[in-house]
């Protein structure tokens, strides 16, 4: 567990009060941070997570409605509960305004130390349950992470073992359980790749490039997974356009595994009977790689697309797979300093975007 001590912010104008707020909630295991005013605030913010924001209203320059409203402007701390505390008239658009702010509480001078104490607890023990739960998780990813890795090893001794039965058996009956065999080891192999890199997605920043970036064609690893997908769906219709310069530096086996993923994706969810299109544009600064299927995303499904072991539809669920392809397909493009966005509609179909960045050598 870190031992690095939960943080609340208090911010007042005046000395006294700050003093006073600091020996109410002084407690071990947290650290109170304090403001004279709102640019020191939002300083503090910048460096510190912290868990909790008491705020005074009436501060000169800058209010504490005001710094409220810049909080909840910047991504470290739009999530930051905000209680007020005001020595000013109990006037309804005082509350008002700050719950529109996204307060969770408003408290009026003078204090009754028993009642902040006792929010503040609150907040304190919800903290420690979320570092709990972060740590919990973090753990849970890492053994993940050791049991895939561990378990490739004696997989592809199966595996290896199966094709040479393969090669030595003529009779029909065994081929067959050995093609099963065979088939099921090698996608209990891609699962364990998925899970070594959701650990590396989740634990190590993203799952970057290998060791020697390639200078590569993008059109090139889009024919490459269209042309070994065909093989396996034989009576798919797969139609590819490119236009412009497709040439940059990245990882190849990389970008093979997202067009993969991305192509393998639309010819699960596609509907049958209809072509699967990509188009590859090379513009001066980014290469853009468009994936049609006339399938739908239900509409609830869209904001968690990207989302590690989503919730999946019934034909996705038979597909075999974990929920991992296109969380992975989205980490491989960040680290190409690329993205991927996708748009679904009844009449439009789904259209997966790719843009990556082009880069020099």
């Amino acid at each position: 567990m870190s031992s690095e001590p939960i943080k609340f912010l208090l911010v007042d104008d005046t000395a006294e009060n700050l003093v006073a707020l600091e020996a109410l909630l002084r407690r071990d295991g947290l650290e109170l941070l304090l403001a004279r005013s709102g640019s020191e605030a939002l300083e503090l913010l910048l460096v510190h997570d912290v868990s909790l924001a008491l705020l005074d209203v009436q501060m000169p320059i800058m209010d504490g409605f005001e710094l409220a409203e810049l909080m909840r402007g910047a991504s470290a701390s739009k999530h930051v509960p905000i209680i007020f505390v005001t020595a000013g008239a109990s006037a309804p658009w005082r509350v008002f305004t700050g719950y529109h702010l996204g307060a969770v509480d408003f408290l009026f001078k003078p204090i009754d130390p028993h009642i902040l104490k006792g929010k503040a607890d609150v907040f304190f023990e919800l903290a420690c349950q979320r570092r709990e739960l972060s740590e919990a998780l973090r753990l849970n990813e890492i053994f993940v992470g050791i049991l895939g890795h561990d378990l490739r090893n004696p997989l592809a001794a199966l595996i290896a073992s199966t094709e040479v039965l393969q090669l030595r058996t003529t009779d029909k009956d065994q081929l067959r359980t050995l093609d099963r065999m065979a088939a099921s080891g090698h996608r209990m192999s891609e699962m364990l790749e998925q899970l070594i890199d959701l650990t590396r997605g989740r634990l190590a920043g993203g799952l970057g490039f290998s060791c020697t970036r390639e200078h590569l064609d993008v059109g090139e690893l889009v024919e490459r997974a269209v042309h070994e997908l065909r093989a396996m769906n034989p009576d798919r219709e797969i139609v590819i356009e490119a236009d412009g310069d497709r040439a940059t530096w990245g990882d190849p086996y990389r970008l093979l595994q997202l067009f993969s993923n991305l192509v393998g994706n639309a010819l699960r969810h596609g509907t049958r009977g209809s072509p699967i299109s990509l188009r590859i544009t090379g513009a001066e600064g980014a290469i853009v790689i468009r994936i049609h299927n006339r399938g739908v995303i239900p509409p609830e499904l869209l904001p968690a697309i990207f989302e590690p072991f989503r919730a999946r539809t019934n034909s996705a669920s038979r597909s075999g797979g974990l929920g991992l392809g296109l969380f992975i397909s989205q980490q491989i493009a960040r680290a190409h300093e690329g993205d991927i966005g996708v748009e679904s509609s009844a009449t439009s179909g789904t259209v997966f975007t790719v843009h990556l960045r082009r880069r020099r050598e």
